[in-house]
């Protein structure tokens, strides 16, 4: 797997950068350290992971990036991150918190076109995703008998969706897409069975930043009597605000009569802290589904809304404080920043000789190459040299720029525009298929693998998150 014993070694000090400037601890202390050295050591390696985002060359990950909106949601956090809000009794405030982040984000996704909208707050967009995958699956079970379900997504949605299948019994039907990148529709109305138990469309979606037709999935879900889910896990804290500023964003929320739920995450343009989002459903009956209750438990009554139990109320309480010391007015601010860096990146990749954008997002920018002696990850090595940090996609082969506020900064989109038109010019020197940098979701900068390899090289890689440095 490794090309010589350099390799090797180059990407262990990649996962383990800390491993000689601090103590590997391999058991617990005998000794407690001075509380002063801790917070030393965790404040020189925060700092030192956040300067590439500070200085707007990350896409996505950082969507904020404001000390002070940090500082505030540090303080709230601080305030009840040792309360579990299992213990409503104790922790009246969490019900307020939660209540109202979900009525704000109901309103700003047309709520009121559907005035028994209610939801959840979830640990992120993840489990937003594999919560209404377990709701729509006992939902069809129910009212219509399902034992065999199905769930058709495009082939975009994300790979959520997949674990969700996998860990409740649910067939994952993936769609084809249109030349725009948006899901065929065509296609997916003539897979709906009796074993469909919902639809699912993005907006947008995670590679492209690409919102599906809705309407249409819409109407499709209502001539089936099957419900359909939109993710705006990643667009749904921005795209109400670009419509707002006059951008074009087709209908994708609650005034598309067909959607019956919707996932928002408030720790992306929500501005939140990690990790939080909203899961919004149609009517009370539905969101019903999600719950779990027993009565007959020696511990006593248990309820719990979703798949956690014991939740931090500091989490509840930063995200409530997120949203309503922006409100409209900060909201719009931003992303009217955001959208503008965006059109800029769009303009210099437009401009830039062999490459292709993949898709129309006022938020995102993915891109291609379009010559064959061009490799696109190639590319990528050489703005990484340059300090960024995109991601990598594939089928087909590209780059994503997911753009936040930090990369809205004065001279960011310009020092990226030229340094992409330097990385393309350097990388047709290359030979493809000689990058070091690949596809692997959460790890930008990780070499490619050949099919062979690639289960064992994700499954390694997952077993050295949880050991200690060699």
């Amino acid at each position: 797997m490794f090309e010589s014993p350099d390799e090797l070694a180059r990407l262990i000090d990649e996962f383990y950068p800390y491993r000689n400037r601090f103590e590997t601890i391999r058991r617990l202390p005998t000794l407690g350290r001075p509380a002063q050295d801790v917070l030393d050591e965790l404040t020189w390696m925060a700092e030192a992971e956040d300067e590439q985002g500070h200085r707007g060359q990350v896409s996505g990950s950082l969507y904020h990036g404001g000390a002070e909106h940090y500082a505030v949601l540090h303080q709230a956090f601080a305030a009840f991150a040792h309360a579990n809000v299992l213990q409503r009794d104790m922790y009246p405030s969490a019900t307020k918190f939660e209540a109202e982040i979900v009525a704000m984000t109901t309103g700003m996704l047309h709520g009121d076109a559907a005035p028994d909208v209610c939801g959840v707050l979830t640990g992120g967009g993840s489990e937003s995703l594999i919560t209404q995958v377990l709701t729509y699956r006992d939902h069809a079970r129910q009212e219509r008998g399902v034992t065999d379900p199905e769930l058709i997504v495009p082939e975009t949605a994300h790979c959520a969706l997949d674990k969700a299948g996998h860990y409740f019994g649910v067939r994952i039907v993936r769609a084809p897409l249109s030349d725009d990148l948006s899901v065929d529709v065509g296609w997916v109305a003539d897979h709906v069975s009796r074993n469909t138990i919902a639809l699912f469309g993005s907006a947008g979606s995670y590679p492209h930043g690409v919102i599906d037709p809705i309407a249409e999935l819409g109407e499709i879900a209502q001539r089936h009597g099957i419900g359909l889910h939109v993710d705006g896990c990643l667009g749904g804290f921005i795209l109400p605000w670009a419509a707002r500023l006059g951008y074009d964003v087709p209908d994708f929320d609650f005034v598309v009569p067909g959607v019956t739920s919707i996932s928002a995450d408030t720790h992306k343009y929500g501005y939140g802290l990690k990790g939080a989002s909203v899961l919004l459903y149609r009517t009370r009956e539905l969101r019903r589904h999600q719950y779990f209750a027993t009565g007959d438990w020696q511990g006593g009554l248990y309820i719990s809304p979703g798949m956690a139990g014991s939740r931090s109320g500091g989490l509840i309480a930063s995200t409530w404080a997120a949203m309503v010391t922006l409100g409209e007015d900060g909201y719009l601010a931003a992303a009217r920043e955001i959208l503008a860096a965006a059109d800029r990146i769009r303009t210099g990749v437009e401009a830039t000789d062999g490459l292709r954008l993949l898709g129309r997002s006022p938020f995102l920018v993915a891109f291609a190459s379009t010559d064959d002696d061009l490799d696109i990850f190639c590319v990528n090595d050489e703005l990484i040299a340059r300090g960024w940090r995109l991601n990598g996609l594939q089928r087909p082969a590209g780059l994503r720029f997911c753009v936040a506020l930090p990369n809205a900064a004065p001279g960011v989109t310009d020092r990226f525009v030229a340094d992409l038109a330097a990385s393309v010019s350097a990388a047709r020197g290359r030979v493809p298929g000689s990058a070091r940098s690949g596809a692997l979701y959460g790890l930008a900068g990780s070499g490619a693998a050949g099919a062979g390899q690639l289960q064992d090289l994700l499954a390694t890689a997952l077993d050295a998150f949880y050991e200690p440095a060699p």
